[in-house]
């Protein structure tokens, strides 16, 4: 423990970047729990879909869309997304919708849309079409 100390002391640079990166990995570890629009995993969004009727929005392109896609998934282009275009989705608004993209790094942005246009039951999938596809679940073209 003293050198740990001693370290900390000494290298005081390294020791409040890692203290820093500490902090950020608790904040966004809390933020994720706490946000309303839940990440969900492969297996848990074929249960809801079979289960509660769940609703797939991709949020690719429409190239990417069309080169495969979940079977039955809404696509819901970028265009539509940033002009708050979400008429195709308001038959599904009691419906959890479940958004993915790529890799699962902008359906946030997506899901976060929906919910600020009144969509209750919002989650995205962890991990994207990626994800999908490194399970070997089923696509369409």
């Amino acid at each position: 423990m003293d050198q740990l100390i001693t370290f900390a002391m000494s290298q005081s640079l390294l020791s409040t970047i890692w203290l820093f990166i500490v902090l950020m990995i608790i904040v966004m570890t809390v933020r994720i729990q706490m946000s309303p629009i839940k990440q969900l995993s492969t297996q848990q969004m074929t249960f809801l879909i079979n289960r509660e009727s769940g609703v797939v929005v991709d949020s690719r392109s429409e190239k990417d869309f069309k080169a495969g896609h979940i079977v039955d998934a809404l696509h819901l282009g970028n265009d539509k997304v940033s002009k708050n275009e979400f008429s195709s989705l308001e038959k599904h608004k009691d419906n959890p919708i479940i958004i993915v993209c790529s890799a699962g790094m902008s359906a946030g942005k997506v899901a976060s849309q929906l919910a600020k246009a009144g969509f209750t039951r919002v989650s995205l999938l962890k991990g994207g079409m990626n994800a999908w596809l490194s399970a070997g679940l089923p696509v369409t073209k």
